[in-house]
């Protein structure tokens, strides 16, 4: 017999097994958007649940009787019967004015706006970082600067070395402001001192900026109840089950709370306010 190269073309054709014989009849598994209230079950446990939120690429579904578990977006989901891919949403395309995080009309970006000399002090990071995330639309356009003060004890000092004066005032958010605290006694205190014409110290009462958020961001009822002597922010991780041994912990327990707000309906109407007043106040021009 001659070699099989001396016979031409192979009329038996390509090898069968050769490629991804395995896969020839396998169809793709299709996809699914994580709206808002879609009911999807987990092919693992049976799970059966309604998207109630999306943070980055985890999904949250929650199920008839309120339990809550969160789960990573791609397969293992089956929507009416059939296997799924669960993806993120895309968003929609922006029609009509557009607004801010602060539900102010946003504005044409224009040359970059000098400062003004006024500014707005906040107690903490986590203050200036939720301060921005919902206004820091509105404060650029305005020209102004948010610092924070890592405390309200040192207000009196950092007032002295700014001078506070008209057209150089001076806004503060003070966390915890309620009737016979500590705040509410350097408040007064700036208030009757020299700069007090030129300074508006306002607050909320909460213990804490992280209770400014809605507790239905979290999929709570309510913040929990931290007993005294107890750090808060740490108590508020262990009641969450979160990790607080260290301020790293803190600081990525903010980062996810934070990742939560949206926008200014996620925030508490005490806080909302405030802030705005600040703005305000702030904004006015100098006269003469």
């Amino acid at each position: 017999m001659p070699p099989h190269d001396d016979l031409g073309p192979d009329r038996y054709g390509t090898d069968v097994l050769a490629g991804d014989w395995r896969g020839a009849s396998r169809r793709a598994t299709p996809e699914a958007a994580a709206e808002r209230d879609l009911v999807v079950e987990v092919a693992a446990d049976g799970f059966c649940g309604a998207v109630v939120g999306i943070e980055k690429q985890l999904v949250t579904l929650e199920d008839r009787f309120g339990r809550r578990r969160v789960f990573p977006l791609g397969l293992g989901f089956v929507l009416d019967g059939e296997p799924v891919r669960l993806v993120a949403p895309k968003a929609a395309a922006p029609t009509g004015r557009m607004r801010t995080a602060s539900g102010s009309f946003a504005v044409d970006a224009g040359p970059a706006k000098v400062a003004l000399p006024s500014r707005i002090f906040v107690e903490g990071r986590h203050d200036a970082e939720l301060v921005e995330k919902i206004w820091g639309s509105d404060l650029r356009v305005e020209g102004v600067v948010v610092e924070y003060l890592e405390g309200v004890d040192v207000l009196p000092e950092v007032l002295d070395r700014f001078r506070p004066a008209p057209g150089r005032r001076v806004g503060v958010l003070v966390d915890h402001l309620v009737p016979g605290s500590k705040e509410q006694r350097i408040a007064d205190a700036v208030a009757r001192g020299p700069h007090g014409a030129d300074v508006l110290v306002v607050g909320h009462p909460f213990i804490d900026i992280w209770q400014a958020v809605r507790p239905a961001r979290l999929g709570i009822d309510a913040w929990p109840v931290i007993p005294r002597g107890t750090s808060w922010k740490h108590g508020v991780c262990a009641a969450f089950g979160w990790p607080h041994a260290e301020q790293a912990d803190i600081a990525r327990a903010w980062q996810r709370i934070l990742g939560q707000v949206r926008g200014y309906g996620d925030l508490e109407p005490a806080l909302l306010g405030r802030v705005e007043e600040l703005i305000d106040f702030v904004t006015v021009p100098a006269e003469g």
